[in-house]
């Protein structure tokens, strides 16, 4: 069985209120596979005031023990996605590796980022290629990777002042770049997946219509370019993440 792991966190704003459009979205594209299987994860288990909950998704092999569920693969995906009906299983291409895709979005978010973490928590570890920093919304983990969590639960666990200060001051990530820094360091054989499984930063791609900002016409042309669309990194305004992912599902899922 594999297994797709949606964090989805009340976090006691409204920034999720969104996220059962994906949920459902997953659910339903689930069902033609009799070897997928999706687990919305809805309880924290630290304090999320201290422990973000992009840190707590790497206890995901603990939290699936600790339920008795049996896997062979998990997807853990950021619950701010849509995926499409035809999407293939790309659990087949993973070759046990571990599997990811490229940060294919701001290049002067991702180089300052990969500078500032690295300058502040590995100093003397060569600093990650943008051409290969992974976007953290998309990581598919097997067993053969609980060694590896295991020292990133501890990084995190004995960094955790550090790494809140220094996110303070940098504003350009959290988990996402530490993790590269770490996949790195521990020599992790990975395999960069289609960013059709991860289209990010539409906005950017001039795929999202923004009144006022857009200069193409209104329509879902990102639904041609990808089979998951991630909805990072748009601008506050009238259409924000709830309106398309809830547009988005709907195209979809008639």
């Amino acid at each position: 069985m594999n297994i797709v792991f949606i964090p989805n966190i009340n976090l006691g704003n409204s920034r999720n209120t969104p996220y059962h459009y994906s949920i459902k979205s997953w659910q339903k594209w689930s069902k033609q596979y009799d070897d997928v299987k999706v687990i919305e994860w809805d309880e924290a288990i630290m304090d999320f005031n201290k422990f973000k909950i992009t840190l707590q998704r790497y206890w995901v092999h603990d939290i699936l023990k600790h339920n008795k569920i049996e896997y062979e693969q998990v997807l853990v995906v950021d619950a701010d996605t849509i995926i499409h009906p035809d999407c293939p299983n790309f659990f087949n291409e993973t070759q046990d590796k571990f599997g990811v895709t490229l940060n294919n979005g701001c290049y002067e978010w991702v180089t300052r980022s990969i500078r500032d973490w690295g300058n502040a928590c590995f100093p003397n570890v060569p600093k990650v290629k943008p051409w290969k920093y992974f976007n953290g919304g998309f990581q598919i983990t097997n067993k053969k990777h609980i060694p590896f969590y295991k020292d990133v639960q501890e990084y995190y666990t004995q960094h955790i002042d550090h790494i809140n200060n220094i996110g303070n001051q940098i504003k350009a990530g959290t988990d996402q770049t530490i993790i590269n820094y770490l996949v790195q360091q521990h020599n992790i054989d990975t395999i960069y997946m289609s960013e059709a499984y991860n289209l990010q930063d539409l906005f950017r791609k001039n795929l999202l219509h923004i009144p006022g900002h857009s200069w193409f016409p209104d329509e879902l042309r990102f639904l041609e370019a990808g089979w998951i669309y991630h909805f990072n990194a748009i601008p506050q305004n009238d259409r924000h993440v709830s309106y398309w992912m809830e547009r988005t599902y709907k195209e979809l899922y008639k």
